[in-house]
């Protein structure tokens, strides 16, 4: 317990730190009686489906049975887990406004829903500590100046100078209330329906501990928090990333190392690589992972140009501080693609590219407010495959046709026609670079299943990041995986073997290591090893539309002799004879999985 009471001394001073000591150890002591540890050690089988709680509906089923039995007849042994976004009761931001932490909404169907899915998945809860409903309990006992609940929010007097806040949206930092003392100033980073807690007081993390553990109760094996990187505010400072910020976390890390020291705690911090990073504390305090937000733009950028060079060196960079921690890597989720990781990384030229492109594909921008009054984008929001693929530029079998003035014309103005099975082979390649590199990885729905960008959406909701939030229908969703010829089918079939193949190998393995190649720009290569050193995967990624051929060393890649050996492709699985500089052909956007087996003899 000496580590809870450092961080409680840190957080509310020396006077109020021992009796807050003993209230979570007596809180610990409960959960403890109630929560049963178990082995979740990450291994290469593990990636994560990320999906809402009522993604795939049905009329006879709760939204929770339908996708409990959808994912049990489709993903058991393809995904090791699935992230269900928040499913508790809720008043907007499509979940993230949480009315009762301790509610599942009943819309989506109960507890019960949740735990049976433990037999087949791991499973990730959110945990939206940031912020609550405006219509939660919580805020209606502060609204009537209940003595419980008077401090579980920020109230700002007068007129303070705000301007160094950093905002993640463009909408008004302080909302005014009325309560029964008056109206009153509170702080609301994200909306007036979002109202952030007071972690000033302890009481509230004391109830969020509380909160978090009543998830391990029931089921989760990780614990997602929540644009966690905003969590303390001081006037005067930024109110991003504070100290007190990442010691909050630790104490969570060390509560929850009491009770249940086989959960994972991953930080959703959608903020510059560096800052990003900054919540693996020192690799065994703070979270056990973190999301890895500078990947979607790099690789967009790096299919958008053909060239992975700006990639390759960023994924050079990558390192972990200890082998308790890894990268949460993913390319899409229920929000946009995030800008702001890739500044420094990208140039403003480059940013401006990738906006650019995403409204040529029917995509949406959205931006954020600047100090000086300026805005600037902050997210892309597209369907995935939409903005690897223009939408337009679909040459198929249309009814009817395109004409051939159509186009010419079209041509004339730069688009280039290409097939359904080339953007798909595209899109395959960039879920590849992801599947790769070391971390978890973490599939969003849409993209394990080939949606299109949902504009329909956006105009009932007004908001932007509805695009890519498409409810589905079971049993049309059943019909198109069982159609080989279309989207659906041919993308989940190819996204499947990826995970199959790459669950074969403990070169994969999350707390293994990378080594990134230099194989020209068109190549994305990197060289995976297992923890213990025993396999590696040499991993090539053409990222161009042209067919390249490299020249591999392969006693260097492997660092054995190849006398006896075969390469093996794990997509494929094919073997073939090798030298030790071996020529390689890679066809358009082709991925190649090669591993050193012995001949049998």
């Amino acid at each position: 317990m000496t580590t809870l009471l450092s961080h409680l001394t840190f957080l509310y001073g020396t006077d109020l730190a021992p009796q807050l000591l003993d209230r979570t150890h007596k809180l610990v002591a409960i959960y403890q009686r109630r929560i049963s540890v178990r082995n979740n050690e990450l291994t290469e089988r593990d990636s994560i489906l990320i999906t809402y709680g009522d993604q795939v509906q049905s009329p006879n089923k709760t939204p929770l049975q339908t996708l409990s039995t959808f994912c049990k007849q489709h993903l058991t042994g393809v995904v090791g887990g699935i992230h269900i976004l928040p499913f508790y009761t809720w008043t907007s931001d499509d979940g993230f406004s949480v009315v009762d932490y301790r509610k599942v909404d009943s819309v989506l169907g109960d507890w019960d829903d949740i735990s049976t899915m433990q037999s087949h998945f791991r499973l990730m809860f959110d945990g939206v500590i940031n912020h609550i409903s405006a219509q939660s309990k919580w805020f209606k006992g502060f609204l009537r100046d209940d003595l419980r609940y008077r401090d579980y929010f920020i109230t700002v007097a007068g007129s303070p100078d705000l301007s160094q806040v950093v905002r993640p949206r463009a909408l008004p930092l302080l909302t005014t209330f009325e309560t029964s003392s008056g109206k009153k100033q509170v702080w609301t980073t994200f909306s007036d329906d979002q109202i952030d807690l007071n972690f000033q007081n302890p009481e509230v993390l004391l109830e969020i501990l509380d909160i978090l553990l009543l998830y391990v109760e029931r089921g989760a094996t990780f614990i997602r928090l929540d644009a966690v990187a905003y969590l303390w505010k001081e006037i005067g400072t930024n109110c991003i990333h504070l100290p007190q910020t990442h010691h909050v976390i630790q104490f969570l890390r060390a509560a929850l190392n009491e009770v249940a020291p086989h959960v994972h705690l991953i930080t959703e911090t959608n903020v510059p690589h560096v800052d990003n990073i900054s919540y693996f504390g020192d690799g065994t305090d703070e979270a056990q992972l973190v999301y890895n937000f500078a990947l979607p733009p790099l690789t967009l950028h790096t299919f958008h140009t053909g060239d992975a060079r700006v990639l390759s060196n960023w994924a050079k960079t990558l390192t972990v501080p200890s082998d308790k921690t890894t990268f949460f890597n993913f390319l899409a989720s229920h929000d946009g693609i995030g800008l702001n990781p890739a500044r420094g990384i990208l140039s403003s030229e480059e940013i401006d590219s990738l906006v650019n492109k995403t409204l040529e594909h029917g995509g949406l921008v959205s931006y954020n407010h600047n100090a000086d009054g300026s805005q600037s984008p902050y997210e892309m929001n597209i369907n995935y495959f939409d903005a690897l693929s223009n939408p337009q530029n679909l040459l198929q079998a249309a009814s009817p046709p395109p004409s051939h003035r159509d186009i010419s014309q079209r041509t004339a103005a730069g688009a280039s026609f290409e097939t359904l099975d080339l953007q798909v082979d595209r899109f395959i390649a960039a879920q590849a670079i992801m599947l790769s590199l070391l971390g978890v990885p973490g599939i969003y729905f849409h993209s394990l299943f080939g949606s299109r960008g949902w504009i329909e959406g956006v105009k009932q909701t007004g908001r932007n990041r509805t695009i890519n939030r498409e409810k589905l229908q079971y049993d049309q969703l059943q019909n198109e995986l069982t159609n080989e010829n279309s989207l659906r089918s041919k993308i989940f079939a190819r996204y499947r073997q990826l995970l199959l193949a790459r669950s074969s190998s403990p070169a994969f393995h999350p707390h293994g290591t990378q080594r990134v190649l230099d194989l020209g720009g068109a190549i994305f290569a990197l060289v995976r090893q297992s923890p213990t050193g025993c396999q590696h995967v040499l991993c090539l990624q053409n990222v161009s539309n042209e067919i390249q051929t490299v020249i591999v060393d392969f006693e260097e890649v492997f660092g054995l002799e190849l006398q006896g050996s075969w390469l093996l492709d794990l997509i494929q699985g094919k073997r073939f004879n090798i030298r030790r500089k071996t020529p390689l052909h890679t066809l358009p956007y082709q991925t190649r999985w090669l591993i050193r087996e012995k001949k049998s003899k």
